[in-house]
């Protein structure tokens, strides 16, 4: 389907570094390549990663470093240089598990087992979040935009002072949730004027248009409607931006998917996935009325679905699938032309990272081709058949089964052969996982190498060194 581009408003690419924080030459080398891909702005979602001073330096990162405040301003200064604008994202009530998750700060939970979701009804709560955003503010000289954050608020009103607040007459969740955002929002207002505040919209799709305009939250707030579904409801969709300027928040944004969203351990993204949610996207772009003012968007890199999941997919992987989504905004539609755009920008054959093999070329064509090379070798390797399944193979279950193991009931010949073929994958995969490991370290701290071995490579190779640990148990007491 034919679309209009994308109207006017910014497209922000989404620098997801509660996970993965790349180091500040590959980050650099990154901000360059979205400035020449067609974005206007970076989306920052710091978390641990921001260098917090004072009583809120727990919350900086402590598997790696955080960023220093030098290399804030630096990124923020290339970026500016490049013709791109920065917009934190400071989580304000929802996805606090970086903050909740330190014992002196849990008691503002609003229930003890859920640490990602903050009480709405304690002073220092706000007081905190208050002096979490001066510090972000004050280090982002000239900001004019500010994210905060508040979806899957989980849990609001299971705590006991909610349960108490809401025992009054006409009390709903509703209400508890736009009572907290709608404070944070005053708060901030009130001490930087000209800054405007961005919100995901998700806790409020259910309402109605009076509750909304009943909140405090019109004039101070633009919603974010967020969705990253290749089958996204066009109609929905266009009915709750309409609903939303219909309450008076005419100012509203939209955010897709480039990567994050698929699975919450995927480690290759799709790109036809994340076209298709884009391209769904202009279609509700070109469908809402004249009174909708769309902002812009924001293409989301998610690198953890929370705080405390595993790592999604990483960066380098993800270029082609970004590339692609922001040429199908800019031109309307995924076109011949758009392909070839791409391709010849980033020296690849084709959008899909699969498909994207070895070269000697020109890395700066693509900042960490190599790197995603070895992650789609890695890949395909450690979800082969072959491999995956090697300890349910005939031979195997057959004649090394664990009752043959623990009786140490073997056939030396087919052992043997066992043996040499799990020894023969072992070596193959250690040799790619070294190579993987060598480029990963380049691009992203030692940490970040360690867990995603541990999280994609350990589980698969764990059979394999089992059977390798077993034979040579069962060869030891089988001897003459």
């Amino acid at each position: 389907m034919n679309n209009p581009p994308w109207p006017k408003g910014k497209k922000l690419v989404h620098l997801d570094l509660k996970g993965a924080p790349p180091r500040v030459g590959y980050l650099h080398k990154l901000i360059e390549l979205f400035s020449q891909l067609g974005a206007d702005g970076l989306l920052v979602e710091y978390e641990d990663m921001f260098p917090y001073e004072g009583d809120l330096k727990l919350l900086q990162a402590t598997q790696h470093p955080a960023y220093s405040r030098e290399e804030v301003l630096s990124m923020q200064e290339f970026a500016q240089s490049k013709g791109l604008e920065v917009i934190p994202l400071v989580q304000t009530f929802g996805h606090m598990e970086f903050v909740l998750k330190h014992g002196s700060l849990s008691s503002l939970r609003e229930t003890a087992s859920c640490i990602g979701t903050l009480t709405p009804h304690r002073e220092e709560g706000l007081q905190l979040l208050m002096e979490m955003m001066k510090q972000v503010v004050e280090l982002h000289p000239g900001v004019k935009t500010l994210h905060i954050g508040a979806d899957e608020v989980y849990l609001l009103g299971e705590g006991e002072e909610s349960k108490l607040w809401l025992s009054s007459p006409e009390r709903t969740v509703e209400q508890l949730f736009l009572s907290h955002v709608t404070k944070v929002a005053g708060a901030v207002k009130a001490k930087w004027p000209n800054i405007s505040i961005i919100m995901w919209d998700d806790m409020m799709r259910e309402m109605s248009p009076e509750t909304l305009k009943a909140s405090g939250l019109v004039g101070r707030v633009q919603p974010m409607l967020w969705d990253y579904s290749p089958n996204l409801d066009v109609e929905k969709t266009v009915s709750l931006l309409e609903k939303y300027c219909s309450a008076g928040l005419s100012d509203v944004w939209a955010a897709s998917s480039f990567k994050g969203s698929t699975c919450v351990h995927t480690c290759v993204p799709s790109t036809q996935r994340h076209l298709e949610n884009h391209e769904r996207w202009l279609q509700v772009a070109a469908s809402v009325s004249a009174a909708v003012h769309l902002q812009g968007i924001a293409l989301t890199g998610w690198q953890r679905y929370d705080h405390l999941s595993v790592l999604c997919e990483l960066m380098p992987a993800a270029l082609p699938s970004l590339a692609a989504c922001l040429q199908t905004l800019i031109l309307g539609q995924f076109s011949a032309d758009a392909q070839r755009h791409v391709t010849e920008r980033l020296g690849i054959p084709s959008v899909e990272v699969e498909d994207i093999g070895r070269t000697s070329a020109d890395d700066s064509l693509f900042p960490g081709r190599r790197l995603a090379e070895l992650t789609v070798e890695l890949n395909a390797l450690l979800n082969s058949d072959d491999i995956r399944f090697f300890d349910n193979n005939m031979y195997v279950r057959g004649w090394f089964s664990p009752f043959h193991r623990q009786r140490k009931m073997v056939t030396s010949l087919i052992t043997r052969q066992i043996h040499s073929q799990a020894s023969t994958y072992l070596a193959t995969i250690q040799e790619k996982v070294e190579a993987l490991k060598e480029e990963m370290v380049r691009l992203y701290p030692d940490s970040t190498a360690e867990e995603w071995i541990e999280e994609h490579v350990s589980p698969v190779v764990a059979p394999l060194q089992r059977i390798m640990e077993d034979f040579s148990a069962c060869v030891t007491e089988t001897q003459p």
